[in-house]
Order: structure tokens, then C-alpha cells, then sequence
């Protein structure tokens, strides 16, 4: 199967579409999500900056394919693991999430086309 990239000149405006779409994944999960309730009194802040530095990650990305998004999201959950004050259940949860929705993030961002 032929591995699908994007040059980077083009990146910009198709990793906002990506950081948009994880901003709105990322909340509706874990504020309206199996746990939702638990979550929306806790603070959210570390889930809101690990989506941040995916969506830092993907700006810097050369070239954007499938297995290259899983690889920036699991390089960053293991950082949250090592330094943030929650669980990595919850730290993979989120991780696990964001990976199920490629093809969605993929087909809104144009990449692959």
C-alpha cells in the first residue's frame, strides 16, 4: 500500500483543520464521554496542553500519514506518563482516543486527496 504524505508548504492550513478537530475530540470525550461526568470537575488543563503539543508536533511534521500521527501521539503520552499528575490510564485513554480518529481528522484536513 502506498504511504500517503503532504509537503509541508501545504501543511499549515490542514494541521488548523487537525487542531480543531482534535480540540473538539478531546472535550466531547472527556466531558460527554463514559467518565463525564467524573471529568467535568476535574481539571482538564493537562488534556488541553498534550493536545496542544500533538497539534505543535504536527505543524513541525514534514510529512503526514497515518502511522506518523500515531508515532507523534504516543511519543507525547509517554512525556505526559513520565511528567503530568494523572494516571496513565487516563494519559492512554485520551491517546487511544485521538487515534481512533484519523480518518475523520485526515478527510476534514484534505490530506490523503
Amino acid at each position: 500500500m502506498k504511504k500517503k504524505t503532504i509537503k509541508k508548504s501545504s501543511n499549515t492550513a490542514k494541521y488548523a483543520a487537525i487542531g480543531a478537530g482534535l480540540a473538539g475530540i478531546a472535550a466531547a470525550y472527556f466531558f460527554l464521554g463514559p467518565k463525564g461526568k467524573i471529568y467535568q470537575k476535574k481539571t482538564m488543563a493537562w488534556a488541553i496542553k498534550m493536545k496542544a503539543d500533538v497539534v505543535e508536533r504536527l505543524e513541525d511534521a514534514r510529512d503526514m500519514s497515518e502511522s506518523a500521527y500515531h508515532q507523534i501521539i504516543d511519543s507525547i503520552a509517554r512525556e505526559y506518563e513520565d511528567k503530568a499528575k494523572v494516571g496513565r490510564e487516563e494519559i492512554q485513554s485520551l491517546a487511544k482516543d485521538l487515534k481512533k480518529h484519523w480518518k475523520t481528522i485526515s478527510k476534514e484536513a484534505g490530506i490523503g486527496k
